[in-house]
């Protein structure tokens, strides 16, 4: 059984790397010219709507909190470190198949760029790979994981047309229409839902690195 001090350690340097990723990025934003966002504060909230933003933040703050300590099993606590694994999982592999090649990024871009989509979600991986905790998983958690994309999609679905921005092309109706975006919202709710039972199966079988944990507890 590894070391909690390691396991702690690793979740650390996990939540770190969103943290700095994000700071770089949004002093990035705030200062960019020649967008639609022309106020410092909207260009910053625009950065908080996209899906890989809201998928490294719930991993850096559930990683923070696993650093902190690592005896965490409330159901809240449960969906969403289930929910920050998938989400940063499809983040890395939607973003290295259909996004990575639509921008060139240099200097404190391509570092935020690459911290965010490349290096925490393999860290974040590699994380639940390798410390867990382990017995966390149930069909009722991978259920309620799901309801973090669907707010993200319904809200990036309600925002687009206010703001005229929709984060994604394949979120965007004005190029596919509605019919295709949904067929995608589809496809990636069926995709999380097989990422989380697959989760869930794995989990019974990878070595207890650190503490297993029973699903009955509720210790916050």
């Amino acid at each position: 059984m590894t070391s909690p001090r390691i396991a702690r350690g690793f979740f650390g340097l996990n939540s770190l790397v969103v943290l700095v990723g994000m700071i770089i990025q949004l002093v990035i934003s705030a200062g960019l010219k020649g967008t639609q966002f022309h106020s410092p504060g909207a260009r910053i909230f625009n950065v908080f709507c996209y899906f890989t933003v809201w998928s490294n933040i719930t991993i850096g703050v559930t990683t923070g909190l696993l650093a902190w300590r690592l005896d965490r099993t409330s159901e809240v606590f449960r969906v969403f470190r289930l929910a920050g694994l998938i989400s940063i999982t499809i983040t890395f592999v939607l973003f290295h198949i259909a996004l990575a090649h639509l921008q060139e990024l240099q200097g404190s871009a391509k570092v935020a760029d690459t911290l965010l989509h490349t290096v925490s979600p393999i860290l974040a991986f590699a994380g639940w790979l390798a410390f867990g905790p382990r017995g966390m998983l149930t069909p009722r958690i991978v259920l309620l994981s799901l309801l973090f994309g669907v707010t993200w999609m319904v809200f990036a679905l309600i925002r687009g047309p206010i703001v005229d921005f929709y984060a994604y092309p394949f979120v965007d109706p004005r190029r596919t229409g509605y019919f295709q975006v949904a067929v995608n919202a589809v496809g990636i709710g069926a995709l999380w839902l097989a990422l989380g039972t697959l989760a869930r199966y794995a989990d019974r079988f990878l070595p207890p690195r650190t503490a297993r944990v029973a699903p009955a507890e509720v210790a916050p």
